[in-house]
Protein backbone atom coordinates (compact mmCIF):
# COMPACT_ATOMS: atom_id res chain seq x y z
CA UNK A 1 0.00 0.00 0.00
CA UNK A 2 1.71 3.83 -1.12
CA UNK A 3 0.65 6.81 0.74
CA UNK A 4 1.39 10.17 -0.12
CA UNK A 5 1.68 12.92 2.06
CA UNK A 6 2.64 16.51 1.52
CA UNK A 7 3.42 17.83 4.69
CA UNK A 8 4.58 16.45 8.09
CA UNK A 9 0.99 16.95 9.75
CA UNK A 10 -0.71 14.67 6.63
CA UNK A 11 2.18 12.26 7.80
CA UNK A 12 1.32 12.11 11.32
CA UNK A 13 -2.30 11.80 10.37
CA UNK A 14 -1.60 8.57 8.40
CA UNK A 15 0.48 7.13 11.02
CA UNK A 16 -2.49 8.05 13.67
CA UNK A 17 -4.95 5.98 11.13
CA UNK A 18 -2.02 2.99 11.47
CA UNK A 19 -1.40 3.59 15.02
CA UNK A 20 -5.57 3.02 16.13
CA UNK A 21 -5.03 -0.01 14.34
CA UNK A 22 -2.24 -1.78 15.85
CA UNK A 23 -2.47 -4.41 18.49
CA UNK A 24 0.09 -5.97 20.95
CA UNK A 25 2.26 -7.88 19.16
CA UNK A 26 3.06 -5.84 16.50
CA UNK A 27 6.34 -4.97 15.42
CA UNK A 28 7.02 -1.72 13.21
CA UNK A 29 10.30 -1.37 10.65
CA UNK A 30 10.98 1.72 9.12
CA UNK A 31 13.61 1.86 5.80
CA UNK A 32 14.36 5.64 4.73
CA UNK A 33 17.14 7.83 5.01
CA UNK A 34 17.88 10.91 7.25
CA UNK A 35 15.19 13.60 7.69
CA UNK A 36 12.88 11.30 6.02
CA UNK A 37 9.86 11.54 8.51
CA UNK A 38 10.32 8.23 10.50
CA UNK A 39 9.94 10.28 13.82
CA UNK A 40 7.19 12.22 12.45
CA UNK A 41 5.70 8.84 11.85
CA UNK A 42 6.25 7.32 15.51
CA UNK A 43 4.53 10.68 16.70
CA UNK A 44 1.82 9.75 14.76
CA UNK A 45 1.91 6.13 15.78
CA UNK A 46 1.57 6.99 19.19
CA UNK A 47 -0.96 9.39 19.23
CA UNK A 48 -3.11 6.72 17.30
CA UNK A 49 -2.38 3.89 20.04
CA UNK A 50 -3.82 7.02 22.15
CA UNK A 51 -0.33 7.82 23.65
CA UNK A 52 -0.18 11.17 23.48
CA UNK A 53 2.59 13.74 20.86
CA UNK A 54 5.52 14.11 22.89
CA UNK A 55 7.15 11.59 20.80
CA UNK A 56 11.27 12.38 20.25
CA UNK A 57 13.92 10.43 18.40
CA UNK A 58 15.86 8.01 19.82
CA UNK A 59 18.47 8.56 18.12
CA UNK A 60 21.23 9.03 21.85
CA UNK A 61 19.10 6.88 23.81
CA UNK A 62 18.37 4.18 21.43
CA UNK A 63 15.25 3.78 23.11
CA UNK A 64 12.52 5.76 23.99
CA UNK A 65 9.29 4.18 25.93
CA UNK A 66 5.64 5.75 25.59
CA UNK A 67 3.64 3.93 28.19
CA UNK A 68 -0.30 3.34 27.86
CA UNK A 69 -2.90 2.10 29.94
CA UNK A 70 -2.65 -0.99 27.87
CA UNK A 71 0.25 -1.17 25.37
CA UNK A 72 3.46 0.86 25.93
CA UNK A 73 5.07 2.25 22.03
CA UNK A 74 9.25 1.21 22.33
CA UNK A 75 10.64 3.10 19.67
CA UNK A 76 13.97 1.69 18.95
CA UNK A 77 16.93 3.67 16.87
CA UNK A 78 19.47 1.05 15.16
CA UNK A 79 21.44 3.37 13.56
CA UNK A 80 24.89 2.29 15.31
CA UNK A 81 23.83 -1.54 15.19
CA UNK A 82 26.16 -3.38 13.37
CA UNK A 83 25.79 -7.15 14.90
CA UNK A 84 23.80 -9.32 16.89
CA UNK A 85 26.19 -8.65 19.79
CA UNK A 86 25.78 -4.86 19.57
CA UNK A 87 21.92 -5.45 19.49
CA UNK A 88 21.92 -7.85 22.14
CA UNK A 89 24.20 -4.90 24.33
CA UNK A 90 20.93 -2.95 23.65
CA UNK A 91 18.69 -4.93 25.73
CA UNK A 92 16.48 -5.67 22.94
CA UNK A 93 15.56 -8.75 23.30
CA UNK A 94 14.04 -8.11 26.99
CA UNK A 95 11.50 -6.11 26.15
CA UNK A 96 8.35 -7.69 26.15
CA UNK A 97 7.25 -7.06 22.70
CA UNK A 98 4.32 -9.78 23.05
CA UNK A 99 2.10 -6.91 25.41
CA UNK A 100 3.38 -4.04 23.51
CA UNK A 101 4.24 -2.28 20.07
CA UNK A 102 7.77 -1.65 19.15
CA UNK A 103 8.77 0.77 16.13
CA UNK A 104 12.27 0.59 14.82
CA UNK A 105 14.34 2.88 13.16
CA UNK A 106 16.97 2.00 10.94
CA UNK A 107 15.85 -1.74 10.73
CA UNK A 108 17.89 -2.55 8.01
CA UNK A 109 20.60 -2.85 10.57
CA UNK A 110 18.58 -5.47 12.38
CA UNK A 111 16.46 -7.41 9.51
CA UNK A 112 17.50 -10.59 9.99
CA UNK A 113 16.32 -10.88 13.92
CA UNK A 114 12.98 -9.23 13.14
CA UNK A 115 9.64 -11.46 13.35
CA UNK A 116 8.26 -12.97 9.89
CA UNK A 117 5.16 -10.62 10.50
CA UNK A 118 7.15 -7.34 11.01
CA UNK A 119 5.42 -4.58 9.07
CA UNK A 120 7.54 -2.87 7.03
CA UNK A 121 7.56 1.11 6.25
CA UNK A 122 9.45 2.91 3.43
CA UNK A 123 9.56 6.19 3.72
CA UNK A 124 10.98 8.31 0.83
CA UNK A 125 11.43 11.77 0.62
CA UNK A 126 10.08 12.94 -2.86
CA UNK A 127 10.16 16.72 -1.99
CA UNK A 128 10.65 19.46 0.11
CA UNK A 129 7.84 18.11 2.33
CA UNK A 130 5.92 15.60 0.21
CA UNK A 131 6.51 12.25 1.33
CA UNK A 132 5.70 8.52 -0.05
CA UNK A 133 5.33 6.25 2.38
CA UNK A 134 4.99 2.69 1.27
CA UNK A 135 3.23 -0.26 4.25
CA UNK A 136 4.13 -3.64 3.15
CA UNK A 137 1.99 -5.37 5.87
CA UNK A 138 0.47 -8.44 3.73
CA UNK A 139 -2.53 -6.14 3.24
CA UNK A 140 -3.99 -6.25 7.05
CA UNK A 141 -4.38 -2.33 6.53
CA UNK A 142 -5.73 -2.06 3.21
CA UNK A 143 -9.06 -1.59 4.02
CA UNK A 144 -8.60 1.48 6.60
CA UNK A 145 -7.58 3.24 3.36
CA UNK A 146 -10.32 2.28 0.83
Amino acid sequence: MKIVTHSPQETVKAAEKLGSLLKAGDMIAYKGGLGAGKTTFTRGLAIGMGLGDSVTSPTFALVNEYRGKSMTLYHFDMYRISSEEDLESTGFYDYPFEDNVAAVEWSENIAEFLPKDTIYITINSIGENDREIIIEDGGRFAAAWD
